[in-house]
């Protein structure tokens, strides 16, 4: 297998899912890069993601793995692979799979909080707090339904720099087996502290570890 770093930001973030999916398949399809495809009457291209973003969050850690067969040597990938891509969308690395997706074991996020008439006084000390509780349950929607859930496990560091207007909050969660997304471990505020939930939210993941906390490769 082969497998693709990139990175996703500005426009590119409103791309869901399921058209990144179909996105990369035109691109490789431009780029004239050959991957492998299911067999039979409508065959469908060989194609992974790690950890797929909501709509509306960026990355500087985005995986893609897929088998390539022709159209272009693997180094020449990053070049290529780019210059078809929308806006936002800029592939970093290129190299032969090195460990299975399934080894990621923690994800990095950047998350802004803002706040439209400044930060309320004492927030970063009340959400260091909120987030180091030994118990920290949340609503969530999974599966068709709402369910409670602990995720004070799932989160192995925090921390929370006050800025102008904002609040700039480090976190380090798990991945997978569980999964704790940006989006639950921010339910925190709504359920404890409803009167600091932030104006708007800015997310970006910046790196993919494995269980030793080195960098998924």
């Amino acid at each position: 297998m082969s497998r693709i770093i990139f990175r996703k930001e500005g426009r590119a973030k409103y791309i869901s899912h399921l058209d990144l999916m179909r996105t990369m398949q035109r691109v490789f399809i431009r780029a004239g890069v050959q991957i492998k495809h299911t067999e039979g009457f409508n065959p469908h291209p060989y194609m992974a993601f790690a950890l797929p973003l909501s709509v509306g969050m960026e990355s500087d850690y985005e995986i893609l793995d897929f088998k390539l067969t022709g159209g272009a040597a693997l180094e020449k990938l990053p070049e290529l692979i780019t210059r078809f891509s929308p806006e936002g969308i800029t592939v970093l690395e290129a190299y032969d799979e090195e460990r299975k997706l399934r080894d990621m074991a923690f994800l990095r996020v950047t998350i802004r909080l803002i706040y439209d008439n400044g930060v309320p006084e004492g927030a970063a000390d009340r959400l260091r707090e909120l987030y180091a509780r030994p118990e920290l349950v949340v609503e969530k929607f999974s599966k068709g339904k709402m369910k409670s859930e602990d995720i004070a496990p799932m989160i192995a560091e925090a921390t929370f720099a006050e800025k102008e207007g904002e609040i700039i909050v480090d976190a380090l969660l798990s991945a997978q087996t569980p999964a704790l997304s940006p989006n639950t471990f921010l339910n925190a505020i709504d359920t404890y502290i409803p009167e600091l939930k932030p104006d708007f939210v800015r997310v970006r993941r910046k790196m993919l570890y494995d269980k030793d906390k080195k960098v998924f490769r």
